[in-house]
C-alpha cells in the first residue's frame, strides 16, 4: 500500500483548482503510486464560508486562512504554492525550513536573486521540489522532446516561439486584486515576460538547450489603470508585450514573442524548431497534434528519397506516445488539466526513485535568469548575457 503524502495547497484560484484536480485524479490513472496524495488542507485569504465550500468541493479534510499555521502542522508533508509571485519566496523559505516538500507555480520568483535564495533553501533542507511548468507534460511536447533526443531534427538552426493572448486590451480592465494581480508589478514582478514567456523559455531550453544571450524590446500599451486595492488610477509598470532575440549555446538562433494584445488569440502558445535533418511545430490551441518534417534518416544522416517527403501531422493519442497508455484508447484526446496530472505523477515517481522530476527549483532559477536578462536588455537596449 502506498505511503500517504499529506498535501496542503496554498491558493484556491485558477491554479489552486488545477492542482487540486491533479492530486485527486493521479491515483485513478497512474496507479500504483509510490506515494498516495491526500488532500489534507486548503489555505487561502478568504472568508471561512468560501474556504469550507472549496474544501468540500475538492475533498480537502480541513482548511486554514494562515499559511504559516499550515506549514507548522505536523500532519502536512507537502506544500503546494498557487499564490501570486510576490509570496513565493517567503512561503518556500518557511516550508523548506520546516522540512516540507514543495511544488511551486511558475515563475519561481520575482527575480533571479530571490530564486537563488529559494534554491539554496530547498537544497540545504534536502526536500523534494518542483516548479510547475506543466506544458512539458503535454504529450505532443514530450513527443517533440523524444524526436529531438533521437536525433531526428539533427543540428538545430532556428527556434521560434509565440505566446499570444488578448484579455487585457481594454483600458477599462483594472489592475490588482485577487483576479488581476498579474497586471500589478508589485505582485507579479513582470508582465508577459514572467507570466507567459517563462513557459516559452522553459520549453525552449528543455528542447534546445541553454540560451546564452538575448536582446529584447518590451511595451506597455495602456500606461494607467484603476487599481482595485487602492481605488485610484495608477501607473501600469508591467510589460504588456515583449519580443526578444536569443542565441543558444548550441549556436542556433531564437525568436520569442509574447503579448496580451493579440486580438482573437486566447492562449496561442506555439514553437517551431528547424534543424538540418527535420523540423517540429506545436500549437497549444490544437494540442493533440505534433507537426513533424522529416528530411534525413537519423540512422544514416542521408536525405530521405521518396514521394512522401513533407510535413506530417501526428495525432498524439496512441499508447506508444508519452503518457497516453494511462488514459483512453487511441484517438481519444486529453487536454489542459491532464498536464497537471502528469506533473504530479512524475513528481511522485521522482520522490520514490531519488531521481527528481524536472524542472526542479534549480531549473526554475535558470528560467528566471533568462527572464531577468530579457528585462534588463529591454531597459538598456543592448545584448545581455544570461547569468
Amino acid at each position: 500500500m502506498a505511503t500517504p503524502l499529506n498535501v496542503g495547497i496554498i491558493g484556491m484560484g485558477f491554479m489552486g483548482r488545477a492542482h487540486s484536480n491533479a492530486y485527486r485524479k493521479v491515483g485513478n490513472f497512474f496507479s500504483p503510486l509510490p506515494r498516495q496524495p491526500v488532500l489534507k488542507a486548503i489555505c487561502a485569504l478568504e472568508p471561512e464560508d468560501k474556504l469550507k465550500a472549496f474544501a468540500d468541493t475538492w475533498g480537502f479534510e480541513s482548511y486554514e486562512s494562515d499559511w504559516r499555521k499550515l506549514i507548522a502542522r505536523p500532519d502536512i508533508d507537502q506544500i503546494d504554492i498557487c499564490t501570486p509571485n510576490v509570496t513565493h519566496k517567503e512561503i518556500v523559505l518557511a516550508a523548506a525550513a520546516a522540512g516540507k516538500s514543495i511544488i511551486c507555480e511558475k515563475p519561481l520568483a520575482m527575480t533571479a536573486a530571490e530564486a537563488q535564495e529559494m534554491v539554496a533553501a530547498v537544497e540545504k533542507a534536502g526536500v523534494a521540489n518542483l516548479v510547475c511548468f506543466n506544458y512539458r507534460r503535454v504529450p505532443a511536447i514530450s513527443l517533440a522532446k523524444q524526436l529531438i533526443d533521437e536525433g531526428r531534427i539533427g543540428r538545430p538552426f532556428h527556434y521560434r516561439a509565440t505566446y499570444l493572448q488578448d484579455w487585457t486590451i481594454s483600458a477599462d480592465v483594472p489592475q490588482g486584486g485577487a483576479a488581476l494581480w498579474r497586471l500589478d508589478a508589485k505582485t507579479a514582478g513582470s508582465g508577459v515576460t514572467g507570466d507567459l514567456l517563462a513557459h516559452s523559455i522553459d520549453t525552449a531550453e528543455w528542447l534546445n538547450g541553454p540560451i546564452r544571450r538575448v536582446v529584447a524590446k518590451t511595451e506597455t500599451f495602456v500606461r494607467e489603470r484603476l487599481h482595485q486595492d487602492t481605488g485610484k488610477v495608477e501607473p501600469v509598470k508591467i510589460d504588456d508585450a515583449c519580443m526578444f532575440l536569443a542565441v543558444f549555446e548550441n549556436g542556433s538562433m531564437g525568436t520569442f514573442e509574447s503579448t496580451r494584445y493579440a486580438r482573437g488569440r486566447k492562449n496561442y502558445n506555439t514553437f517551431e524548431l528547424n534543424g538540418e535533418a527535420g523540423s517540429v511545430f506545436f500549437d497549444l490551441e490544437d494540442p493533440q497534434y505534433l507537426d513533424y518534417f522529416r528530411y534525413a534518416d537519423p540512422a544514416t544522416g542521408k536525405k530521405v528519397e521518396d514521394h512522401l517527403t513533407g510535413w506530417q501531422r501526428i495525432h498524439v493519442t496512441n499508447f506508444e506516445h508519452p503518457y497516453m497508455k494511462k488514459w483512453w484508447v487511441p484517438g481519444c484526446t486529453v487536454g489542459y488539466e491532464h498536464t497537471f496530472v502528469h506533473t504530479i505523477a512524475d513528481y511522485l515517481q521522482g520522490m520514490a526513485t531519488g531521481q527528481p522530476a524536472q524542472p526542479d527549483f534549480r531549473s526554475g532559477l535558470r528560467t528566471q535568469q533568462v527572464c531577468d536578462a530579457v528585462l534588463a536588455s529591454a531597459q538598456s537596449g543592448q545584448w545581455v548575457d544570461v547569468a
